[in-house]
């Protein structure tokens, strides 16, 4: 949920936070890896296949 899409102040702060914490582990591991990290569908991609080294199209016709 997005910063301005909360419905209460307390959801807000909590939103804000969440996103600042993401972006600073992101800061982080891309620091660690040497690259930045792929975004969007290549994130995707990336992130289903070193689960178990299947795509996410391979692993819905299983």
């Amino acid at each position: 949920m997005g910063v301005e899409q909360a419905p209460t102040e307390k959801g807000k702060q909590a939103a804000k936070g969440l996103r600042e914490a993401a972006a600073k582990d992101e800061r982080k591991t891309e620091g660690e890896t040497g690259h930045p990290l792929k975004k969007g569908a290549d994130r995707f991609e990336e992130r289903s296949k070193s689960s178990d080294g299947k795509s996410a199209g391979a692993k819905q016709k299983d």
